[in-house]
């Protein structure tokens, strides 16, 4: 049986392969060194949509094109305008780069005026939120008045009711970045249906095959290593929304996007012939300990929302508060 040269090389050690297409790809790690990135760096790059990947061959783990590299490579300031990019700060340094306090910075990010891009845990394993650092210079020019002086009337208002938006900006972020990353209707589905514990996801999909079938699609980390068991346990409470208003949007939304995905096809009963995971190219979730948002300040309307604002639009059809579930509690006085 004749072996291609391509195949050859990734036999050899993994490193260089090619797609379906017959594209020359190379895996995560040697992409990473072609690009002086650390591993960390690349994942984070690759979430925010800085560098793109295809589909592995097998459905294995997404890969980079040689061409995709070569790219990269050739924009101006390589590589260190692509580090940029790519730059996170704790507290601490961030509110070095503001030139303010990191209390004041804390309560910043707090009301939303800065979100995270990632986290880790320290030894104490308590949450530290990252923030890019690009996105704080912007924010500095963008609202030179709220890093001296008094704090505005509602600003201080909210923090004295101990609001910290830090976590639901981190995930309304990554479930924005999740949507605009693939076209399927139930995968879409999914990832509104993933921001819901499991009694309330319940409540909005009572059928126990729909439910079974957004577990099945959801899309998996694309590059990630495993954490250890308290950070995936931190991870899967951060990923759930945990304010009423949150909880109600992520409801809505998983309502409309699931009406949208039945029009498409319906979830598989068993008998019917199963297809594997749908993970459209690309579409993958931000690995454990490199999670990646988008920055939304306070009030600024957000991709997901944007997106249900036009299925309202097109008329999500009757009795859409019973099928959230809440038509009993909003009649009642």
């Amino acid at each position: 049986m004749a072996v291609t040269e391509a195949t050859r090389r990734h036999a050899a050690g993994g490193a260089e392969g090619a797609d379906a297409g017959g594209a020359v790809t190379v895996a995560a790690g040697r992409a990473a060194q072609q690009l002086e990135l650390r591993r960390g760096e690349f994942e984070l790059a690759v979430h925010l949509g800085l560098i793109g990947v295809t589909a592995g061959q097998g459905g294995g783990r997404p890969r980079v094109r040689s061409e995709e590299i070569a790219r990269l490579r050739a924009q101006p300031g390589f590589p260190e305008a692509l580090r940029d990019q790519v730059r996170t700060v704790g507290t601490a340094e961030a509110a070095g780069l503001l030139g303010i306090s990191p209390v004041r910075f804390t309560r910043l990010a707090r009301v939303g005026c800065v979100s995270p891009v990632s986290f880790y845990l320290n030894r104490y394993r308590a949450v530290v939120w990252l923030y890019l650092a690009e996105d704080l210079a912007r924010f500095a020019t963008r609202e030179p008045g709220l890093l001296a002086g008094k704090s505005p009337v509602g600003m201080r208002t909210m923090l004295e009711a101990g609001t910290d938006w830090r976590a639901r900006n981190w995930r309304t972020g990554r479930i924005d970045r999740l949507l605009s990353s693939t076209e399927d209707a139930w995968v879409r589905a999914s990832v509104q249906a993933h921001a819901l514990d499991p009694v309330q996801l319940a409540e909005v999909v009572d059928d126990p095959y729909e439910r079974a079938y957004l577990a099945r699609v959801r899309p998996e980390p694309v590059f990630g290593r495993p954490g250890s068991v308290s950070g995936r346990e931190i991870m899967a409470q951060l990923l759930l929304a945990d304010d009423p208003d949150e909880i109600l949007w992520r409801r809505v939304n998983l309502t409309l996007e699931l009406d949208l995905a039945r029009e498409t096809r319906a979830a598989p009963r068993p008998g019917e012939e199963r297809g594997g995971r749908v993970a459209p190219e690309g579409a993958g979730m931000p690995p454990e300990a490199a999670v990646v948002a988008e920055p939304q300040a306070a009030g600024e309307a957000s991709a997901s929302e944007e997106t249900s604002d036009k299925v309202v639009e097109r008329g999500a059809g009757p009795g859409l508060l019973a099928r959230l579930g809440l038509r009993r509690r909003v009649a009642s006085p």
